[in-house]
């Protein structure tokens, strides 16, 4: 009983011996807290920290990305504008070939007409001569046969030359001097 008396004198039931106690729990509470977190807190922050610089570094890599992208669209548009303007200028210059080159065959085609018409007149001239030389051995072989009938008739000079005059006036000299 005498723990009970004793205790009924105590305020709250403090004494030294539970202070002491109380304190070095304390200590010993805040030293495995310590412990705790230096063990157990500091991976947990350093996993947390590398996860947060891989968030920001996926984030930058993504706006450079973005950027990249961006300036790749402009590249690109702005080729797409000049392959446009490219393609117009070869387009055109194909027409302006085609142009000449239908201007070079029309000339062609009228220097080749030009050349078929002057052989053409050629070959009349050529043909018109040898009609006419074909007409002029005529009229010698009308002239040999007239003149053997006239050789055959006995006729004298003067007879012959009048009938010849007569031939040469009726067939004109345009014939003979062509």
């Amino acid at each position: 009983m005498i723990l009970l008396s004793q205790l009924d004198n105590r305020i709250f039931g403090l004494d030294a011996q539970l202070l002491f106690q109380l304190v070095f729990q304390g200590i010993a509470i805040f030293i495995i807290f310590m412990v705790a977190s230096k063990l157990l807190l500091d991976p947990v922050r350093k996993i947390l920290n590398e996860r947060k610089e891989r968030v920001e570094n996926e984030q930058k890599e993504a706006a450079e990305n973005r950027e990249e992208a961006i300036r790749f669209k402009e590249e690109y548009d702005g080729k797409l504008k000049h392959i446009d303007k490219e393609a117009e200028q070869i387009l055109s210059d194909a027409r302006t070939k085609a142009l000449k080159r239908e201007d070079e065959i029309v000339n062609d085609a009228r220097n080749e007409a030009s050349r078929i018409i002057a052989s053409a007149r050629q070959e009349a001239e050529l043909e018109k001569k040898r009609v006419k030389d074909e007409v002029k051995q005529e009229m010698i072989s009308v002239a040999s046969l007239m003149s053997e009938k006239i050789v055959a008739a006995s006729i004298d000079a003067d007879k012959q030359n009048a009938l010849i005059e007569q031939t040469l006036e009726e067939i004109g000299d345009e014939t003979w001097l062509n």
